[in-house]
């Protein structure tokens, strides 16, 4: 990577700049409204990329999967899928902060309908709302809202999304409530995806699970890796503004 000065991006008076990954990833994010998690980072690290892979990730917010995936991986090129005009602005200017410009294209589009050839995809990635529109408080805060409520995608929305945009065989890898595992081994067959990769987060050894990574592949056959069990934050963590 270019370690010479990163260029002079704008940004708004809500925003600010954050480092991450010991200062070799930058990322504008709003002071105080949607700011990513280290659920990202945790899918970030978890997904299977090979060599010149083209990825899409389905609701990228401020870009962090992608920025990740350039930065430790070998893809080829990423693509962010955002319908929050604020979000999809930051994700541009945060692949042009880390000077990534050149392999990362954010696009303003719905999930629902997602503006991108059918097929295009070796990887689709998605961290996606947890939880069901009607269930629990809504955020008053729009895009935390819409982050972490199926107000504009359902899980049904985001699988059919990974169905139309993987090439045979592609890999689809998400992130989701091990309170709501035995509804995604359904669902995810009901689009011809195979859970092929499964890794649970434990808050802690005492703590029962939290989280869920999975990858799925496109047309496989039936035999699930259970991977050793993540614990808490891993190696990493997300430390918030003062």
């Amino acid at each position: 990577m270019n370690t010479s000065k990163s260029p002079e991006i704008p940004r708004h008076a809500h925003e600010c700049v954050d480092a991450f990954l010991d200062g070799r990833l930058r990322l504008i994010q709003s002071k105080n409204g949607y700011r990513f998690s280290i659920d990202a980072v945790f899918l970030s690290t978890f997904v299977s990329i090979r060599p010149g892979d083209r990825v899409v990730d389905l609701g990228t917010g401020c870009g962090v999967m992608p920025l990740i995936l350039l930065l430790q991986t070998s893809v080829d090129r990423v693509v962010g899928l955002e319908i929050q005009e604020e979000l999809a602005s930051q994700a541009a200017r945060n692949a042009l902060l880390n000077r990534l410009g050149s392999r990362m294209d954010v696009v303003i589009g719905d999930i629902l309908h997602p503006p991108l050839v059918e097929a295009c995809a070796d990887v689709v990635i998605c961290n996606p709302p947890y939880r069901k529109r009607l269930s629990g408080r809504i955020n008053p805060d729009p895009r935390r809202a819409i982050a972490r409520h199926e107000i504009l995608a359902s899980i049904d929305d985001i699988l059919s999304a990974a169905q139309r945009l993987l090439k045979k065989r592609g890999r689809f890898a998400f992130i989701y409530p091990a309170t709501r595992l035995a509804e995604v081994f359904g669902l995810l067959r009901r689009f011809d995806l195979e859970p092929k990769r499964l890794q649970i987060n434990y808050p802690d050894p005492n703590s029962g699970a939290k989280l869920v990574l999975m990858e799925a592949v496109l047309g496989a056959r039936p035999g699930l890796e259970v991977l050793p069990p993540l614990l808490g934050q891993g190696d990493f963590s997300i430390s918030t503004p003062p």
